[in-house]
């Protein structure tokens, strides 16, 4: 079939990475798959796209985001697909408007548990219309399809109604073998000498939090740690502020946005996620499958993955992060059995678990679509 992957753009991030992940993979089962994207700016992700599958064609609908005149660029662009995906907030909703004009077959994921819209009350009419024209939303975890049959009600809490089976859970999927077999960094690994490196990866961003681990530092013996932070975004500023602040900003490492994420998760010694809310976080699938030991933010979203098999701590409790970390450097045998069960756990996430379930969603939308 034809399918029309439809994303904000190709900046770093977990939707970004999943779809430049799904797309060879349901190229490789035989589909014919495309992609759009509202800001066109060329990324490292969109030229990782290109490299992998050069005859994938990409559809740039200018530099912004909300700009409604791409409505009408993609209610043009959509009648040449069977399937239409959409990923974040304005894709979603540009889409479903575009929808009007043709009788192409919607599919959307819900990569949150929470988003700012969802405080709106407003705006709930509008995103139950818009839910309404999908065919089928899936939810990157059981937490986020809980959250959203609770924010939406009425139909889609009733097990009988057909909006009710409208909305399923595939969890995100990385490619767990090509992180465990990498290649540790070695700059990183020259850089950080003796010590023991603390890794987030994540965007700088308020949903993120960045500063519990920053706070966490200071409470461990700073010839002995340091943290390494992955990534860009509004909040790096106040990140390394926070960092001299508090007088531990020789031992922390601004990595800024990297390409080789596998290699870094690699020479990395413990990997931590101190998000306020995840929906289901790739970050989080990844840090495990390196064989490291994760630590994360007993938060949504993050919970879910970790519980049983990584650690996690309190949300925005520094001591109890700080705690763990010492616990984790100090006792090799804990170490190793936390690095083992993470593992272990990431296998459960690989991604051919994710596109075999994405490609029995698609056929199910075309054999029994109910738009």
């Amino acid at each position: 079939m034809r399918i029309l992957q439809v994303i904000t753009s190709l900046e770093m991030g977990g939707a970004e990475t999943l779809v430049v992940n799904l797309i060879p993979r349901l190229r490789a089962l035989g589909h014919t798959v495309d992609l759009c994207v509202f800001n066109g700016t060329e990324t490292p992700l969109m030229q990782r796209l290109r490299s992998m599958c050069p005859e994938v064609k990409i559809y740039s609908l200018g530099r912004g985001v909300y700009n409604p005149v791409y409505i009408l660029k993609l209610a043009k662009i959509m009648r040449g697909y069977d399937i239409v995906h959409t990923h974040n907030s304005s894709p979603q909703l540009f889409v479903a408007l575009a929808s009007l004009y043709n009788t192409t077959r919607l599919v959307s994921t819900e990569h949150n548990t929470s988003n700012r819209k969802r405080n709106w009350k407003w705006y709930r009419p509008i995103e139950s219309w818009m839910y309404g024209r999908y065919d089928h939303v899936i939810c990157i975890s059981e937490i986020a399809e809980e959250k959203l049959r609770e924010y939406m009600g009425g139909e889609w809490l009733v097990n009988s109604s057909n909006k009710y089976k409208r909305i399923t859970t595939i969890n995100n999927g990385i490619d767990v073998g090509a992180i465990s077999e990498s290649v540790p960094c070695r700059e990183l690994l020259e850089l950080k000498g003796n010590r023991k490196s603390i890794l987030m990866v994540a965007g700088f961003r308020k949903q993120k939090n960045q500063d519990t681990i920053i706070r966490a530092l200071k409470l461990l013996d700073q010839n002995k740690f340091e943290i390494w932070f992955a990534g860009l975004g509004e909040r790096m500023e106040v990140v390394r502020r926070l960092a001299v602040s508090l007088g531990v900003d020789k031992c922390v490492r601004f990595l800024g946005l990297r390409t080789d994420i596998p290699n870094v998760l690699r020479a990395a010694d413990i990997i931590v996620m101190s998000s306020h809310w995840e929906g289901l976080s790739l970050s989080n699938v990844e840090g495990m499958s390196a064989h490291r030991p994760f630590i994360a933010s007993d938060v949504n979203g993050l919970r879910e993955v970790t519980k049983g098999y990584g650690l996690l701590f309190p949300h925005e409790d520094a001591k109890v992060l700080a705690d763990e970390i010492n616990h984790l450097s100090s006792d090799e045998a804990y170490y190793n059995e936390i690095a083992e069960r993470c593992y272990n756990r990431a296998l459960e996430f690989d991604i051919n678990r994710m596109v075999s379930g994405y490609s029995f969603v698609y056929n199910d939308v075309i054999s029994n679509g109910r738009r």
